[in-house]
């Protein structure tokens, strides 16, 4: 049913994924399926913060956060899924979007806590793709 499935993670949480992934996969199963992980690292390099950083810090955040993500591919999706890890910079849900509309993605499958009063005000990611992809998106309570 579902050809491209993007499944936005982060890593330094598991509840992030350990609910939506095997929804993913499930979602994965069948012919011509394949299964994108994504996970996000904060641009550090434009905002004041950047300047306490050294130089190339956002390059060795990014070659780190891609093998995190591989081998977090490794360990947890089966070897007979087709899957690719892509990890990208910038503000999370922009990114989220931004990946699952260039890999025109047939669906979105992403965890969500439960709101706090903090995320009415702000809005959440998963509230943010869900308004604005131009794909399902399948949110998963962690």
């Amino acid at each position: 049913m579902f050809k491209t499935i993007l499944l936005p993670i982060d890593l330094g949480e598991t509840s992030s994924w350990q609910k939506a992934l095997p929804a993913a996969l499930v979602h994965t199963a069948g012919e011509g399926g394949c299964l994108n992980l994504l996970t996000v690292v904060p641009d550090f390099g434009e905002s004041i913060v950047g300047t306490y950083f050294p130089p190339d810090f956002g390059e060795r955040m990014m070659v780190q956060a891609k093998n995190d993500l591989e081998a977090f591919r490794a360990a947890h999706v089966p070897s007979d899924v087709p899957s690719k890890a892509l990890v990208r910079s910038g503000t999370i849900y922009s990114e989220i979007i931004d990946a699952a509309e260039e890999m025109s993605a047939d669906l979105i499958v992403m965890a969500s806590h439960r709101p706090a009063l903090r995320d009415y005000l702000l809005g959440p990611n998963a509230a943010h793709v869900v308004r604005h992809a131009k794909c399902s998106v399948l949110v998963v309570r962690g």
